[in-house]
């Protein structure tokens, strides 16, 4: 599921910048702390931080059939709408992610196509429906922008699609975890690959694994992962939290939760995908 909201005035529609479109009304609060689960106990959290006014980071999850989806997102602070354009791409890339997977398209193909649709629908939102510039840095950004990060888990293994600094990480409940995306950034850090009219059509980064044992595929956003970089102190915090791996939306709030007590500078976004010992029978 994605997340979704009524206007507390009117009963409306929220709109992504935290007003409704109906009556116009603020919403107090707005995104500030979401929370959403999927069948199978694929679980998400997503907290606005301590320092940010608005949740720029967007999530979904949706299970169908034998597959899970995942997909998170984080608007570019230098862009206009960043929020709009985070969710945006969260909902289109999960959306077109169950339909391939539905369809029978193998998870590489799909994640592809998912990370491309959902480009071109944030790009869309500046009004040109397009075309990159010779501009390589997101600070050059003047249109919507966000990274983006999706993961599939399905009854051959996981896989994982990224464009940005959003991560992937693979939680194993023995053994040691991974990462299993690589960032697109340069010089200090200034993102070189993004998703939006500024950018070139992406290029994601897509890798697949047969995990050997059951685990958790994790996806989050910089906001979790600045405080918390390697897999296994991501996999210590989640453990602690779910008693041994029990259960990944308790496991969800505590990853949270960590980035905001360690000072919660940015928003903040994890969403964790149960892989059980069934994916690698055979």
């Amino acid at each position: 599921m994605s997340e979704s909201a009524d206007c507390v005035e009117c009963g409306g529609t929220v709109a992504p910048d935290g007003h409704c479109w109906d009556c116009g009304a603020a919403q107090p609060g707005f995104r500030g702390h979401v929370e959403i689960t999927a069948e199978g106990g694929a679980a998400g959290v997503s907290d606005r931080g301590l320092r940010r006014g608005v949740n720029a980071d967007a999530m979904a999850l949706v299970t169908t059939g034998a597959w899970t989806v995942g997909v998170a997102c984080d608007g570019v602070a230098l862009s206009p709408r960043s929020e709009r354009a985070a969710r945006v791409a969260a909902d289109v890339g999960s959306n077109f992610l169950v339909e391939q997977l539905s369809s029978g398209v193998l998870p590489e193909f799909a994640l592809v196509g998912a990370a491309v649709r959902a480009h071109r629908a944030v790009a869309a939102l500046s009004g040109v429906a397009g075309a990159a510039t010779d501009r390589r840095d997101v600070t050059a950004a003047v249109a919507p922008a966000c990274t983006y990060v999706a993961g599939v888990v399905g009854p051959d293994g996981i896989w994982s699609a990224s464009v940005g600094d959003s991560r992937a990480y693979w939680l194993p409940d023995e053994g040691p975890g991974a990462a299993l995306t690589e960032d697109d950034a340069g010089g200090l850090e200034a993102l070189t690959a993004w998703l939006g009219a500024d950018a070139d059509e992406p290029a994601p980064h897509v890798r697949s694994y047969r995990p050997p044992c059951p685990g958790r595929l994790l996806l989050c956003t910089d906001g979790l992962w600045r405080y918390l970089p390697d897999a296994e102190g991501l996999r210590a915090v989640a453990r602690r939290a779910g008693s041994g791996g029990e259960d990944p939306q308790v496991e969800a709030r505590a990853l949270v939760g960590y980035a905001l007590e360690a000072g919660g500078h940015d928003n903040v976004t994890a969403l964790l995908l149960p892989v059980a010992s069934s994916v690698t029978a055979g």
